[in-house]
């Protein structure tokens, strides 16, 4: 990883007072008595996109609505927040469904099965392949010796990219000049010409695309016809869905492929912590959607479509509690198929000592070497 989790803590700190001073200005935040909950670590994802932005926002509300203090730390995110989530450096973090499905079941690039588990589906992320309006680029197979950012390592991106180009015939190894980037980095580089084209998983509108196709004439690849394929070889978890006009400026609908996000923590999260995190997140939802548009997709009739990954237990909980305030019986049984088994858990501390690169615990190795 090119800065360690733990280094981030103390700049997610400072992001997130700026937030917090920015939005006593403009967001108009509901007031609600304080609910229990721990201080807490939440693992976002690169800056100028979705995670960042939703998980700066929903860590404001929860410092808000409870008597918590909430650390954000920007990430690479899918991979990375998978991994200090479950080696302990963040309590709660943002993933992309088919990195979390494969860190459950043990597969590449994790080496064994990592004990996550999912809160909630939030929203579904598109796949974005970007390049210059003017160049000869249509399809994933002409990147063949070209220079491509595939994101950076240890993001969703990188991972779905991959998996993309890999179905596509085109080795990411051999048959590209790979440039591992960030979304702020990648989107200045083709600006500047550096390089051909560069892949991005995110929510709609992301910010920092939003600002590249307002200042450089740049078009998005059609990915529809890869969709079969990608579920053929890695399950249903992807779907063809579309970019819409106006989403970014001078581009039109675009087919490509979506994947859901999810909120995950560890196993070992308390029951009664996870139950009170998955309820702020749903009542929070008026708030949210002055954060990120993406917020408008959380719905808890969708958000326990988890699977192959699990909901945690408090979760589980959560949405059976609330089935019926929601009118979803018919949706959400008394028995989740999804959900993991409760484990005797320890109540959660309501007051603890507020993580720092002091005290967070280290991370476990998951990644196998690459």
């Amino acid at each position: 990883m090119p800065r360690s989790t733990a280094a981030r803590v103390a700049s997610g700190v400072l992001a997130l007072a700026v937030v917090s001073g920015l939005a006593s200005v403009s967001w108009v935040w509901a007031r609600h008595d304080a609910e229990p909950l721990p201080n807490l670590v939440l693992a976002t994802g690169s800056t100028g996109g979705v995670y960042h932005v939703y998980g700066l926002g929903f860590a404001r509300i929860l410092e808000e609505r409870t008597d918590a203090e909430i650390t954000t730390v920007p990430t690479a995110a899918s991979l990375e927040n998978i991994n200090v989530v479950v080696g302990g450096d963040a309590d709660v973090g943002f993933s992309l469904a088919d990195v979390a499905a494969a860190a459950v079941r043990g597969d590449p690039p994790f080496e064994g099965p990592m004990p996550a588990s999912a809160l909630a589906r939030i929203y579904d992320n598109r796949t974005h392949l970007i390049v210059r309006a003017d160049s000869p680029v249509e399809r994933v197979e002409d990147l063949t010796g070209r220079v491509v950012s595939t994101g950076a390592r240890d993001s969703g991106t990188e991972f779905i990219a991959d998996r993309l180009l890999d179905v596509a015939g085109v080795d990411p190894e051999d048959d590209i000049d790979r440039r591992p980037m960030d979304l702020v980095d990648a989107a200045q580089a083709l600006t500047d010409d550096e390089i051909d084209a560069f892949f991005w998983s995110g929510g709609l509108p992301t910010e920092a695309v939003t600002e590249l196709a307002a200042s450089t004439d740049v078009r998005l690849l059609d990915l529809g016809r890869y969709v079969e394929d990608l579920r053929a070889e890695h399950g249903d978890v992807y779907t063809e869905v579309s970019i819409p006009t106006g989403t970014y400026a001078g581009i039109p609908n675009v087919r490509t492929i979506g994947v859901p996000n999810l909120l995950v923590v560890a196993d070992t999260m308390p029951d009664d912590v996870a139950e009170s995190l998955t309820r702020l997140l749903f009542t929070s939802r008026p708030d949210l959607v002055h954060v990120h548009d993406a917020a408008l997709q959380l719905n808890p009739r969708v958000a326990v479509a988890t699977l192959p990954v699990p909901l945690h237990p408090g979760a589980a909980e959560y949405y059976r509690t609330e089935k019926t305030a929601y009118g979803a019986t018919a949706h959400l049984p008394l028995a989740l198929p999804n959900a993991r088994p409760t484990a005797t858990r320890p109540a959660a501390p309501l007051r603890g000592p507020r993580p720092s690169p002091h005290n967070v615990r280290p991370a476990a190795p998951a990644l196998a070497a690459t």
